[in-house]
């Protein structure tokens, strides 16, 4: 469980840096989106595993790389439209 908790993190690090590297523009900064991209791929190992059991280590890592790209996912702003205020907050 250590090993695929590592290659979780150590996943979501590098889908985390993989998304800055595409959608730079669309992402808050690297502070967020790192932290996010590893805590999210080590939720997924962890559900995964507690879903599977042991002696299946790929198949954790494919959820951990699943779970830890909607977490990323959910990160992503629309492109080019201004989010407008509303009247009660100006």
């Amino acid at each position: 469980m250590i090993w695929e908790s590592f290659g979780a993190a150590v996943l979501g690090l590098a889908l985390s840096w993989a998304a800055l590297r595409s959608l730079a523009d669309r992402l808050p900064s690297g502070r967020a989106v790192y932290p996010t991209g590893a805590l999210g791929a080590l939720f997924g190992a962890y559900l995964t595993h507690a879903a599977l059991g042991t002696g299946h280590v790929l198949t954790t890592l494919i959820g951990a790389v699943s779970v830890g790209a909607v977490t990323l996912s959910l990160l992503i702003r629309p492109r080019g439209r201004h989010l407008a205020r509303s009247a009660a907050a100006q």
